[in-house]
């Protein structure tokens, strides 16, 4: 073993993202990885768009997709977010574990359509509403039971890239 984040990285446990990098990086981040159980135990998953929102994560789908039908069988599901694509600096990835709960009321579909579409088309929400408001469609909220595994580069050496830190960067 070297020296951690100039020669190896091997053990990643010290770099986990702090607390408030985590709400930082669900409130900047709108796209996901959403992995569930398909039916016969296989897992999978897509990319999906996400609101973080009161502590849970919402996502918009339709009731035939897989994603979904597949929550009736077992609701436990990973979601994965990392800062691609953001202007966040570094590499930052969080997976959190959660049971997913499939809201067809709209009760809780208008008002979480209308949050959705805000985040993702700030311009124009009720465009995307539109779009939206179709009968199968259904929001899933992700409740978090807690966090699978969670990286911040930023925390390491070199950003993790094996650069050694000139006394510059280290101030």
């Amino acid at each position: 073993m070297g020296r951690f984040g100039i020669d190896d990285v091997e053990d990643l446990s010290g770099v986990t993202l702090l607390d408030e990098d985590r709400v930082h990086l669900l409130h900047t981040q709108t796209e996901c990885t959403f992995i569930f159980a398909r039916p016969g135990g296989w897992p999978s998953g897509v990319i999906m768009s996400f609101l973080y929102q009161d502590g849970d994560i919402w996502i918009t789908s339709v009731m035939d997709r897989t994603q979904v039908s597949s929550l009736s069988a077992d609701p436990r599901v990973t979601v994965v977010v990392s800062n691609a694509g953001t202007d966040t600096p570094g590499r930052q990835m969080l997976a959190i574990k959660g049971v997913a709960i499939v809201h067809r009321d709209k009760e809780v579909l208008d008002p979480m359509l209308y949050a959705i579409a805000s985040r993702l088309q700030p311009t124009d929400p009720m465009a995307f509403v539109r779009l939206l408001d179709s009968p199968k469609r259904v929001v899933l909220q992700v409740k978090p039971v807690g966090i699978s595994s969670s990286h911040d580069s930023r925390r390491m050496p070199g950003d993790g890239r094996g650069k050694e830190q000139s006394k510059e960067d280290q101030s």
